[in-house]
């Protein structure tokens, strides 16, 4: 609210700094928008409240609690991303292996939706997450996804980055580095062939990691290796920290799940997802922006 006051301040400053030619200022509270600067910012005030007007309305038509907060602009400079202290393998730092982390470094509210696998394909769900304007990042393995590339095009068209989640969603350590390295650079060809991008950033299946692990990814063109924070469901959360709460940068995890295997279905963990962090004052942002 605050910041609408602010736009319409400085456009009614804006207005009130132009040249009247006869010399004649119109009577107070009618004073026309004639400078270029305050049409343009009395234009991007009714583009802002057009936007939040269709997101106010997408959130009655998709039944959550309150309007989703929108995320501040990435900042111009990306952040330092580093291992989690305690997560690193021996050599981590020396090799040069892609840092492994759960949250972002941020002052900001913000926390950041991944989704795993590709086992559910709900149509509504795309519309859903379309229509609300949230991001998110999908983690895809090919043994599921193969049911259905078009369903994940789709997703991609709409601005989500497909990132690897290997082909098979094996647990990892107990493979060899060959097996390993099948396993990541042959999800990085999918996705390429598939979605025209290999993507630089990995999640090994069930968050299990080694030293092979992450030398297989950097040598398949890995850069970032995100886990979670929280892990959000259709009916509950599960959190990684004792506090149990959101911290600014939060990576939030959840999964391309629907009846079959949960207590509802994946609109069902949006709104879980989405009521939560927007009560407790987080928006949500698109992770690549920080990456």
């Amino acid at each position: 609210m605050r910041g609408g006051l602010a736009v319409l301040a400085v456009a009614s400053l804006a207005a009130g700094c132009a040249h009247d030619a006869s010399g004649v200022r119109p009577a107070a509270g009618q004073q026309p928008l004639q400078a270029p600067p305050a049409r343009a910012l009395d234009a991007y005030a009714a583009k802002l409240g057009a936007a939040h007007a269709a997101r106010a309305a997408a959130a009655r038509r998709w039944g959550l609690k309150r309007v989703p907060l929108t995320a501040p602009p990435p900042p111009a400079r990306k952040p330092v991303i580093t291992t989690r202290p305690g997560f690193e393998v021996d050599g981590h730092e020396e090799q040069g292996l892609p840092p492994v982390f759960t949250t972002v470094p941020t002052e900001d509210r913000i926390v950041f939706l991944t989704i795993d696998d590709g086992a559910e394909k709900d149509p509504a769900f795309l519309r859903m997450m379309s229509e609300l304007k949230v991001p998110y990042t999908a983690f895809l393995s090919d043994y599921l996804v193969k049911e259905d590339y078009g369903y994940f095009k789709r997703m991609q068209d709409r601005g989500v980055t497909l990132n690897n989640h290997t082909l098979h969603h094996p647990y990892l350590p107990a493979l060899s580095y060959g097996r390993q390295e099948e396993e990541i650079c042959g999800m990085q060809r999918v996705i390429g062939e598939r979605y025209g991008k290999r993507p630089t950033v990995f999640r090994p299946p069930y968050g299990n990691y080694d030293g092979n692990t992450l030398r297989a990814a950097k040598n398949c063109g890995i850069e970032h290796v995100p886990l979670w924070s929280e892990e959000v469901f259709a009916d509950h959360w599960e959190y990684r920290e004792w506090d149990r709460s959101l911290h600014p940068g939060d990576i939030v995890l959840s999964h391309f799940r629907g009846r079959d295997d949960w207590n509802g279905t994946m609109r069902d963990m949006v709104r879980r997802f989405l009521d939560k962090v927007t009560a407790d004052g987080y928006a949500v942002a698109r992770l690549e922006d920080y990456l």
